[in-house]
């Protein structure tokens, strides 16, 4: 398959969470577009999963959709900090507990017809209380719900968005062996 080439770059957005370019490409028949990028930093997604077999998720409000959504943990990698850290330090701040036992499950980009974030997905268990503070997670609220409701509230409509739905289908795809 071909690929497009850029011939120019320019940002038009510089903030706090993303950076927005406009790439000028040419197209593999020849002709000249413009695509539109945000730039975001990698992320870890993750799987918590308490010792009674409930998945930890998060309620939270979420402003670009206007409605509070459940979710699986999930934060940006800072510069210079290892995947692992930011599982610990994001299941910290967000649900309150340090996973004692983390695997890595895969990963996925999130939107990549515009986004290049990639999201990290872990599991995390053996957890043991230990709150972390941070100022934009006060408003969570920590959801446990038993692993074999997974499914029908994705169905349902209940688990809605993208990266949680992709991590918990993974989970339990490799919770069952992986195999068909």
């Amino acid at each position: 398959m071909a690929e497009e080439v850029t011939l120019s770059s320019q940002l038009i957005y510089d903030g706090r969470a993303v950076r927005l370019r406009v790439d000028t490409v040419r197209v593999p028949g020849g002709g000249e577009t413009s695509r539109e990028i945000v730039e975001h930093s990698d992320c870890v997604a993750v799987i918590a999963i308490d010792a009674e077999d409930n998945i930890l998720l998060v309620n939270q409000f979420r402003k670009p959709v206007e409605k509070e959504l459940l979710e699986i943990p999930a934060g940006g990698i800072e510069p210079g900090e290892d995947a692992v850290a930011t599982v610990r330090r994001e299941l910290r701040e967000e649900i309150g507990y340090l996973p004692r036992k983390i695997e890595r499950l895969g990963g996925f980009y999130s939107t990549p017809g515009y986004c290049t974030e990639y999201l990290h997905l872990y599991l995390a268990t053996d957890l043991v209380p230990s709150r972390l503070n941070a100022e934009d997670t006060e408003s969570i609220e920590v959801v446990r719900v038993p692993v074999s409701q997974l499914r029908s509230m994705i169905a349902a409509g209940d688990i809605c968005d993208a990266k949680s739905i992709a991590g918990l289908l993974a989970f339990l795809d490799f919770k069952r062996g992986g195999a068909d």
